[in-house]
């Protein structure tokens, strides 16, 4: 029986719900610490990963975000995987679900570094218990695609592959940011990577190890 993403992601949600909450939104990482007014320099740190993770995006590095990295990566994903008719069908159409509302964010078929980044910051700045559910929900659901056998993690092959498919083709750089989650049995726990992104995209404390911003800064 095929498991929906909708369901997993769902399922993910409500997992990592306890673990969310005890972290405070406008600085994921910082645990029982006092509410703080988040600054102008919390921001730029911010601005800073925003602009990494639209890079990123940038599939076909041609620096612009638009629907040929959407093709480019859902086209990729499918023909490394060797999926069959149904699985590709369900994994496409859950891609394109995810680039169109989470990624385009209201634009068009393409959209620039700053208009990405002007709309996640309106976003973080107006609700930030809200923008980081909302990254939960996305992440969640990302990652529910990527885990094709539904196992609730992702090895080594899953991993290196949505990181091929999304245009980023060194294997050393991709087992070396692989390997820095500490997998084990060589399995990541699918709760472990949503975190992790959802940290990255969130989290204002830059004393804090990120292990998705060093990957990228590292070259992968």
């Amino acid at each position: 029986m095929k498991i929906s993403v909708s369901f997993v992601a769902i399922s993910l949600i409500l997992g990592l719900s306890s673990v969310l909450s005890s972290v405070e939104p406008s600085h994921m990482g910082r645990r029982h610490e006092p509410s703080r007014r988040v600054t102008m320099y919390d921001n730029d740190f911010l601005i800073t990963k925003w602009k990494i993770w639209y890079k990123s995006l940038d599939v076909n590095h041609d620096g612009t975000i638009s629907i040929d990295d959407v093709e480019e990566s859902r086209i990729r994903f499918s023909e490394l995987h060797r999926l069959e008719a149904d699985e590709k069908k369900f994994a496409m159409d859950s891609l394109q679900i995810w680039w169109n509302e989470f990624i385009f964010r209201r634009q068009t078929g393409e959209i620039s570094e700053q208009q990405f980044v002007d709309s996640l910051s309106q976003e973080f700045m107006a609700d930030q218990a809200k923008f980081c559910t909302e990254m939960l929900k996305w992440f969640g659901m990302i990652f529910a695609v990527i885990d094709t056998n539904k196992d609730l993690s992702i090895s080594e092959d899953e991993f290196l592959i949505a990181l091929n498919a999304y245009g980023h083709g060194d294997v050393a750089l991709n087992l070396k940011f692989f390997k820095a989650y500490k997998p084990t049995d060589g399995l990541i726990h699918l709760r472990d990577i949503v975190i992790s992104w959802v940290d990255f995209v969130a989290s204002t404390n830059n004393s804090a190890i990120s292990i998705v911003k060093e990957a990228f800064e590292a070259g992968v």
